[in-house]
C-alpha cells in the first residue's frame, strides 16, 4: 500500500493537492480545515474524535466515475489521502505508519449529499460502499507521497 495523493484545503472552497505535509495528533493535516475545525461537518452534535482525516481508496476514482459517467479527480472527493492498493481487512483494528505519522481507523466515511451538492451529480451512487475510511492521527508526523503504509 502507498500513499499516491495527500489534499487538504478550506472548508468550502476547491481542495489542493501537496506533496507533503505534518499530520498532527488528534488534530489532521496542518493547514487542512478539519485540523482549524473549520469543516462542513465540524458541528457540536456530531463526534469529532473521527474527523481527523479521511482515507479514500485509489481504486475508488475509476469505479465511481464509471458508475456516474464523469471525469472527477481525486480532490472533487474531499478526501485527504490516496493509497493505493488499500486493504482494510488487513489494517482493520491496527495502528499503522505513514511517514512518521501514525494513524487507525476508526470508521467508513460513506458519500454525503453535501458532496453532491458541490458537484452537482449522485455522489451517494458514485461512492456507494467505496466512499473511504475515517482516521485518527495517534503520533505527528510528516506524510509524503510515495510513502508506504507500514504496519
Amino acid at each position: 500500500m502507498e500513499l499516491t495523493h495527500i489534499i487538504i484545503g478550506k472548508a468550502r472552497e476547491p481542495l489542493t493537492y501537496v506533496n507533503s505535509c505534518e499530520a498532527i495528533e488528534n488534530r489532521g493535516l496542518k493547514g487542512d480545515r478539519y485540523y482549524f475545525k473549520k469543516g462542513t461537518f465540524n458541528k457540536p452534535q456530531l463526534n469529532q474524535s473521527v474527523r481527523d482525516i479521511t482515507i479514500l481508496p485509489f481504486e475508488s476514482l475509476s469505479i465511481c466515475n464509471s458508475r456516474i459517467d464523469r471525469d472527477l479527480e481525486f480532490k472533487d472527493f474531499r478526501r485527504n489521502l490516496v493509497i493505493k492498493e488499500f486493504d482494510y481487512e488487513f489494517l482493520k483494528n491496527k495502528e499503522f505508519l505513514i511517514g512518521s505519522a501514525k494513524f487507525k481507523i476508526v470508521r467508513t466515511a460513506p458519500p454525503c449529499k453535501y458532496l453532491s451538492k458541490l458537484l452537482g451529480v449522485d455522489m451517494m451512487k458514485g461512492l456507494k460502499y467505496i466512499g473511504g475510511y475515517r482516521a485518527v492521527v495517534l503520533k505527528s508526523g510528516k506524510i509524503t507521497a510515495g510513502d508506504k503504509i507500514v504496519i
